[in-house]
C-alpha cells in the first residue's frame, strides 16, 4: 500500500477548488485550508472511498506565520481498503485557532484529537477533553516546541562519551559543556558537569 499515492491525492484535488499537492520523499500530500478541512475530509471518505481511517497527528513547525502565533500542521492519513491506497490529508492551524472535529466522519479520529488537545494545545471543535495521557495536573503541552524540558537542566547526563572520544577525556573535562537541548539558557538551572 502506499501511504500517499499520487492517484487519490490528484482525485481529491478535483473535487476541491483551494487545495494543493505537494510531494516529500515520494508521498503525495493535499494540503487545504483550516475552513476546508471537513469538506475535504468527508470528499474523501464519500467520494474517493476512503471508508479506513489510520492515524491523524500534528507538529510544531516553530516557524513564523503570516497571523500571530505559532502554526501547527495536522496531517490526516485515511485509506481506500479496495484500491489499497492512502491519502496523507494536511491542513495548518494557528496557534490560538481551532481545528473542525473529524470524529463525526472517522469515529477512530476522537482519540487523536484529544491527543493533538492535550500534547500540543490545539482547540479541537465539538471535543469532550478529558485527560488522556497527562496527569490532571500536569501543565503545559510537552510536545510543542516552545515546552521548555527543565528536568534536562537539573539530571546529570547519564550518557557515555561522544564516539571517538575516549572515557579519560570526559573525566578531565577536556570538552566545552554546552546548554542540554530543551533548556532554553543557564538560568532555568545550574551547569551540569559530565560523568
Amino acid at each position: 500500500m502506499r501511504a500517499g499515492s499520487a492517484e487519490l491525492a490528484e482525485e481529491l484535488s478535483r473535487h476541491l477548488t483551494d487545495a494543493e499537492i505537494s510531494s516529500e520523499f515520494g508521498q503525495h500530500a493535499v494540503s487545504v485550508p483550516l475552513t476546508s478541512w471537513p469538506g475535504a475530509a468527508l470528499a474523501a471518505r464519500d467520494l474517493l472511498g476512503c471508508a479506513l481511517f489510520d492515524w491523524l497527528g500534528a507538529e510544531d513547525d516553530g516557524a513564523p506565520t503570516e497571523e500571530p502565533g505559532r502554526a501547527h500542521r495536522v496531517t490526516l492519513h485515511v485509506v481506500d481498503p479496495a484500491r489499497r491506497l492512502g491519502l496523507l490529508l494536511r491542513t495548518q492551524v494557528v496557534s490560538g485557532g481551532t481545528l473542525p472535529s473529524l470524529h463525526q466522519v472517522w469515529d477512530g479520529a476522537a482519540w487523536h484529537e484529544r491527543e493533538l488537545a492535550e500534547m500540543f494545545g490545539l482547540d479541537v471543535t465539538g471535543l469532550a477533553t478529558p485527560p488522556l495521557l497527562l496527569a490532571p495536573s500536569f501543565v503545559g503541552h510537552p510536545l510543542r516546541k516552545d515546552f521548555v524540558l527543565a528536568s534536562r537542566a537539573t539530571r546529570p547526563w547519564p550518557g557515555a562519551p561522544e564516539p571517538g572520544e575516549s572515557t579519560a577525556d570526559a573525566a578531565t573535562g577536556g570538552r566545552r559543556r554546552g546548554t542540554p537541548p530543551g533548556v532554553p539558557d543557564p538560568s532555568w538551572g545550574p551547569r551540569r558537569e559530565g560523568p
